[in-house]
């Protein structure tokens, strides 16, 4: 039987954002800190990848979960479980390659009802 106390949010895993020098990153980089939270949405018309995942922050699109890292969340967002997931921006170094400045933590939220 499963343990019926809240638990904290779980490691999922963690990216660096795929295409950040492509997209608006640079419009809110000075926004972009330790803890800020982002959202994950499928992109499922992306024609490139049908198992895309744009990391948003607001309505600025920061880049995408890196391909190798996007089937298993990408069905769970299809099948509208997006609100599992909790994403936040785990590192940033603006002095490194503009791909690799920001890491982002997703954590599987503990959603047990009454259990908060």
């Amino acid at each position: 039987m499963w343990d019926e106390k809240w638990e904290p949010s779980r490691h999922l895993m963690d990216f660096h954002i795929a295409g950040f020098t492509y997209y608006d990153g640079l419009e809110v980089i000075n926004e972009l800190h330790l803890g800020t939270r982002v959202d994950l949405v499928g992109e499922p018309d992306n024609p490139y990848d049908p198992e895309a995942i744009k990391v948003m922050y607001h309505d600025k699109k920061l880049g995408y979960v890196p391909k190798d890292r996007n089937s298993q969340m990408s069905t769970f967002l299809y099948y509208g479980h997006g609100d599992i997931f909790e994403a936040q921006i785990q590192l940033v170094n603006t002095e490194t390659h503009p791909e690799r400045q920001f890491r982002v933590v997703v954590k599987i939220k503990d959603n047990r009802p009454g259990l908060k």
